[in-house]
């Protein structure tokens, strides 16, 4: 049956030791290949890295005791609001901004900062995810960085708002 809508919402297990929905999703996007036991131990050593880092430094991230809350505080603070999409009026194409919705702000905040954390080359990746994690909770990093020229370009393109229905 095509087009068929899944409750892939529905049929997500929460992580095993948090039993967290959100953090379950996002070791879903890191996984490769079907490798989900590697994807938990990046995930689980990152927060472990992150939890070190608040030991060190209580009052780095504001209101965040352990790497759960910082990883939760990272993905609110990546979330985009607004973002440009191309529309062809009259045979013109515009980038007309528009709202995006909650399940793509989740979406795109994980894409972008795992995209951030690969892009970093020499390091084992759950310190290259715990670094950027905690720099987005923090307001910093590549991700914040990708969040910020959308929303850049969306102020940018302003003009053209009266296209989006």
């Amino acid at each position: 049956m095509a087009g068929r809508i899944t409750h892939s919402e529905a049929q997500l297990r929460p992580d095993p030791k948090f039993n967290d929905k959100v953090l379950a999703k996002f070791t879903n996007c890191i996984m490769y290949d079907g490798k989900k036991t590697a994807a938990l131990r990046i995930m689980y050593d990152a927060i472990d890295v992150i939890d070190e880092r608040i030991k060190k430094q209580p009052d780095a991230v504001e209101g965040c005791e352990n790497g759960l809350q910082v990883f939760r505080k990272a993905v609110d603070n990546v979330k985009p609001y607004v973002e440009v999409r191309s529309k062809r009026i009259g045979g013109a194409n515009y980038q007309v901004p528009m709202q995006v919705k909650p399940n793509r702000q989740q979406s795109l905040s994980f894409r972008w900062i795992i995209a951030a954390a690969r892009s970093e080359k020499g390091r084992p990746m759950h310190q290259k995810i715990a670094d950027e994690l905690w720099a987005a909770s923090r307001g910093e990093g590549k991700a914040m960085t990708t969040r910020d020229q959308t929303h850049r370009m969306a102020e940018a393109n302003k003009a053209f708002a009266h296209f989006a229905r």
